[in-house]
């Protein structure tokens, strides 16, 4: 930053402060100069600067934590063996009275520098709608490959959850572009599967690749979901994605089920 060659003293806070607005903390953390701003803005004793200086280093402690936490799910799936592709997937849609199960298979690239780590990833439901919409989008831009499997209310009700959870797990792997060498899925193994398998227990928040399909699964049934809403208005399916709210279980009990309602799961409540 040129501002960085002028002697701070001479320049009021709002010329500072305009200055170092126009960087990201992203930027500011990858071109390497933090510690040179942190020990510029240091130089002054205006309370002012120093609550700004004090500012800008609590955000970059939090983006070099973020960066951390997110390369040790990189490492936790490349502690796996020397595996050339590595697949993560996971299910979203296993509880839900109406619409269908999806998972989702993803293989990231595990030997990316720093600056190429997707961060934020994480168990989707921790995730803030806006920003797993934005990660899913990129995710599928740097993902070596990804796919996603659906299994209808139809299909669950005809072969039952247990299956299709597995059918989804099964084609989403079975059907990536590139064959993984290992498959890591969340919670519990995939059955009939003909590539090498290890389950992970909470694996969407300790395994990169398992946490990057559960936010693909996610977005893609949640909007979905959204489009059923449009349709199915009574039950608001925009909110509660099918999931068993007082406020879908009052609209059943007043309007019944609509086609989409899984009639299995909802015996004891009609």
């Amino acid at each position: 930053m040129i501002i960085m060659n002028k002697d701070i003293k001479s320049l009021s806070f709002t010329e500072i402060k305009e200055e170092i607005n126009k960087i990201s903390i992203v930027d500011l953390y990858k071109s390497g100069d933090s510690t040179k701003i942190i020990d510029w803005l240091k130089d002054d004793k205006r309370k002012n600067v120093l609550a700004l200086k004090n500012k800008i280093q609590r955000e970059l402690d939090s983006y070099f934590n973020e960066v951390q936490r997110v390369k040790a799910m990189y490492d936790f799936d490349k502690s796996f063996g020397n595996y050339r592709y590595i697949a993560g997937v996971d299910e979203v849609g296993r509880g839900p009275l109406a619409g269908p199960i999806v998972a989702c298979s993803v293989i990231l690239d595990l030997n990316v520098l720093d600056k190429d780590l997707i961060l934020y990833i994480n168990d989707s439901k921790k995730v803030k709608e806006s920003k797993r919409e934005e990660l899913s989008g990129i995710i599928k831009e740097k993902a070596l490959s990804y796919h996603i499997s659906v299994s209808s209310n139809e299909e669950i009700d005809g072969k039952g959850i247990a299956f299709s959870n597995n059918k989804v797990f099964l084609e989403s792997c079975n059907s990536l572009s590139i064959k993984p060498d290992l498959v890591l899925s969340d919670g519990y193994l995939v059955k009939n599967i003909q590539i090498e398998n290890k389950s992970v227990i909470k694996g969407d928040t300790k395994s990169a690749c398992i946490a990057a399909a559960s936010i693909v699964a996610k977005v893609y049934r949640d909007n979905l979901m959204k489009e059923y809403a449009k349709k199915y208005s009574q039950y608001d399916f925009e909110n509660n994605v099918g999931y068993g709210t007082s406020k879908h279980i009052e609209a059943l009990k007043k309007y019944g089920k609509c086609k989409i309602h899984r009639n299995s799961f909802l015996t004891k409540l009609l």
